[in-house]
């Protein structure tokens, strides 16, 4: 008795898609045909579907299943790698779920950097956009400054985050004054806020440029003015008046 391909498929628990795609990579011999050209599939075809099934499901790869001519001849090495990879996996998962207890905790945002779950609800969601762009381009020294620095917020911090696009001349120049006191204290304290590309997980000129151009997108322009006056008075000690 021979079977068609739909046949061989529903045997073996698969797909009519993975039996054509077994047959594409070289995995499964074709068939015979009928003179009207319909697949007429062995017990031999069967085996070897079901070799190959078990052998994926175990997690060997198909490109490494395409080189062993039987199931019994996979060396011990491919076995150990297979099982230091699920150990792997197993691994990856555990912190993955102790992760999200800790964001369940929290009740933090589910983007959130490891580590800052407990200070992100203070943050503005300008703020939780530029700390993700931090975490891809700074290291872990830099990156916990900024949860040392996130932790102990500044009031000032939620008046700039308010300032409205059309605040005028006065209220940006106070601000400005006003944020100078602590920007100057989190630059002393922490290297991080004074110079960001030092902390560079990439080249430091893609890093200033990236972070530049995160700082130009998220905050509008009195918020850039800010910044820039109260570090002008920050390290120099003078500013616009």
């Amino acid at each position: 008795m021979a079977w068609s391909t739909r046949q061989l498929a529903e045997l073996a628990g698969t797909t009519i898609k993975a039996v054509r795609h077994y047959h594409a990579l070289g995995l499964l011999d074709e068939p015979h045909r009928t003179g009207n050209g319909y697949k007429q599939y062995e017990t031999s075809h069967l085996i070897r579907l079901l070799q190959i099934k078990r052998l994926s499901d175990l997690g060997l790869p198909l490109s490494q299943i395409a080189t062993m001519d039987r199931a019994d001849q996979m060396p011990d090495e491919a076995i150990r790698l297979i099982d230091a990879e699920l150990a792997a996996t197993v691994d990856r998962l555990q912190r993955v779920r102790a992760e999200l207890a800790v964001i369940l905790r929290h009740r933090a945002p589910i983007d959130v950097p490891r580590g800052f779950e407990s200070v992100m609800q203070n943050l503005s969601d300008r703020d939780r956009a530029m700390l993700l762009v931090y975490g891809q381009v700074l290291d872990e020294n830099a990156m916990g400054e900024l949860r040392a620095l996130l932790s102990r917020r500044d009031p000032i911090d939620d008046e700039f985050d308010a300032l409205p696009v059309d605040a005028d001349e006065a209220a940006i120049q106070d601000l400005a004054e006003r944020m100078a006191g602590p920007l100057a204290a989190a630059q002393a304290a922490f290297p991080v806020v004074d110079d960001v590309a030092q902390f560079s997980t990439h080249s430091p000129e893609r890093t200033a440029s990236t972070v530049s151009q995160a700082l130009g997108d998220l905050y509008h322009l009195a918020q850039l003015e800010v910044l820039r006056r109260a570090h002008e008075i920050a390290t120099t000690g003078g500013g616009e008046k």
